[in-house]
């Protein structure tokens, strides 16, 4: 028994220790956001923000981690895997992605826009239908 508790001891201490974190950005919660009027567009807004800081080798690409955020997928792909939520946007999984609320937070660099930007722009989109526009 009491090289039973030493082995599982020993392997929680293992697994605790390969288990590691990258930093995680918290997007503070911006108050324009409610300020967006204009509609949104999808292809317009959202998918150049995609294809700069998502649809990135290893990342949100074909074959790569779900969504596939490339511009001629990215819409079907957010559908079908529920990763929109349009009764109650703020509980998308995507928006909880990028506000941080579920880890890891995203974009993970954001090399090529302002992450308040993509929060804002999506849930914009998002609460004005989410629509294919």
């Amino acid at each position: 028994m009491k090289k039973r508790i030493v082995t599982v001891a020993v392997l929680g201490i293992i697994m605790m220790v390969g288990c590691e974190k990258d930093t995680t950005v918290i997007i503070p919660k911006n108050p324009e956001a409610a300020k967006i009027s204009r509609t949104v567009s999808f292809s317009k807004d959202l998918v150049p923000i995609f294809k700069s800081d998502c649809a990135l080798s290893g990342c949100h690409v074909t074959g790569g981690h779900a969504p596939d955020l490339e511009a001629e997928d990215a819409y079907s792909s957010l559908m079908k895997g529920n990763f929109i939520n349009k009764a109650a946007p703020e509980s998308s999984i995507i928006y909880e992605r990028l506000t941080g609320k579920l880890t890891p937070g995203m974009p993970m660099k954001a090399p090529g826009s302002d992450p308040s930007q993509i929060e804002e722009l999506f849930l914009a989109w998002a609460s004005q239908g989410a629509l294919n526009n």
